[in-house]
């Protein structure tokens, strides 16, 4: 099937606003979701294209590149699918004085193993040095955060998200155990729906994130809901236990095998 002609590629200069989310190239183009190039990571940028649904990914050497794909993968933490497996081990992490979940603890360190995890048909890294040093800004403006796995007071796993007001943008993961990510994930799901946050984006479409309860959502259906939630006050970044009462209820009735 041959590819649909789509538009012309907006080049940006740092400080130049995001063209509208329709110029973005179409499902059936050689890059599906892709909007515009060049501009700036800065922290003001950064926030103005997560509050218009659009995200950098790139590779060194390449300029920055925008996306805004439709349609768009998106978690409702209501339905996060908690299997019977899965429960068991969120169980055991819990009950044990060894596993804790940490947020913001070690965010450099995530997000610097995240650049070093291998992806399947992924010869290198999108979480170059300029990914890196602007994400660690966005942490320090209080909008980038790290929700971090830790046994026996050692980081395994973890995610980094980015936060603006009560929406929040899922970026990447790594672990050194089984399940170690999932447990992050999950601690994630925990803290959004302890503090009303009912989506977590998840950007492309993947089976493994299918597999957890996320499902495609279309483009202006998601900027609408997304322009909602970045209005809203945003939650205290921190974890405590009890958060995961939100998740594992005393009866596993109706959970996936």
């Amino acid at each position: 099937m041959q590819t649909r002609s789509h538009p012309p590629l907006t080049v940006l200069h740092p400080g130049d606003q995001f063209p509208p989310l329709t110029h973005a190239w179409p499902p059936d183009s050689a890059a599906p979701g892709l909007l515009a190039a060049g501009g700036a990571l800065d922290t003001p940028t950064l926030l103005n294209a997560y509050s218009s649904i659009i995200f950098p990914w790139f590779s060194e050497g390449e300029p920055i590149l925008w996306w805004s794909p439709d349609p768009r993968m998106v978690l409702d933490v209501a339905s996060f699918r908690l299997h019977r497996s899965f429960r068991k081990t969120l169980q055991r992490f819990r009950a044990s004085n060894d596993c804790e979940i940490r947020v913001d603890a070690a965010f450099d360190r995530v997000i610097a193993a995240c650049s070093n995890t291998p992806r399947a048909g992924q010869s290198g890294t999108w979480i170059g040095p300029e990914i890196i040093s602007a994400y660690q800004d966005l942490h320090a403006a209080g909008h980038a955060h790290s929700v971090e796995t830790w046994i026996q007071g050692r980081l395994v796993a973890g995610l980094y998200c980015v936060a603006i007001g009560r929406a929040v943008f899922g970026e990447s993961m790594f672990t050194e155990i089984s399940d170690g990510s999932k447990i992050a994930l999950a601690a994630l799901v925990a803290f959004c729906r302890q503090h009303g946050i009912p989506l977590v984006d998840c950007q492309q479409v993947t089976r493994h994130l299918a597999s957890l309860g996320a499902a495609p959502v279309s483009r202006a259906d998601f900027a609408e809901r997304v322009r909602q939630h970045t209005q809203e006050p945003a939650p205290a970044w921190r974890f405590q236990p009890v958060y995961w009462n939100t998740l594992i209820s005393p009866s596993p009735t109706g959970d996936a095998s």
